[in-house]
């Protein structure tokens, strides 16, 4: 089947299918006499099984590093189980840092519903943000520097 077809059975665009050959996670396909590339079922469920993955979170990296352990023959259940768990804390720190930020946020806007726009008189500042500041650089620092989780 050619480029499109797989493109339709499985929701990826044949731009992304010719960057997945790009990049290994798919296998470069047959080519016919013409030079289109030809693929098989084996492309399009490979391709729906990338597309499921990427869905958890998992990076193109993760999926290839799963597809890789099952062409050697080796089972995937206990990696992806660990991709999983990992991509799950991570995600538990980024949701504990912007429910962090959403409460400073909260004090920030209450306080700022209580200023008088007559009061903010200094021309490089906004008395919203500065008005109250915390040591060590106000609202905006405490904002910018809550921690957040990283990606692996």
């Amino acid at each position: 089947m050619k480029i499109g077809e797989v493109a339709a059975q499985t929701g990826v665009s044949t731009k992304a299918i010719r960057y997945y050959e790009d990049i290994g996670v798919l296998p470069e396909p047959d080519r016919s006499s013409n030079g289109y590339r030809t693929y098989n079922e084996t492309t399009v469920d490979r391709l729906r099984f990338v597309r499921d993955a990427q869905a958890t979170g998992l990076t193109l990296t993760e999926i290839a590093s799963i597809l890789d352990l099952r062409e050697q023959g080796a089972s995937t259940c206990e990696h992806v189980t660990e991709l999983l768990d990992r991509h799950l804390e991570d995600l538990d720190a980024h949701i504990d840092s912007l429910q962090r930020t959403r409460k400073q946020l909260g004090v920030l806007t209450k306080r700022a519903h209580g200023l008088d726009p007559a009061d903010c008189v200094d021309v490089n500042r906004c008395q919203t943000i500065m008005a109250g500041a915390a040591p060590g650089g106000g609202v905006a620092a405490e904002l910018h520097h809550a921690p957040h989780a990283h990606a692996h």
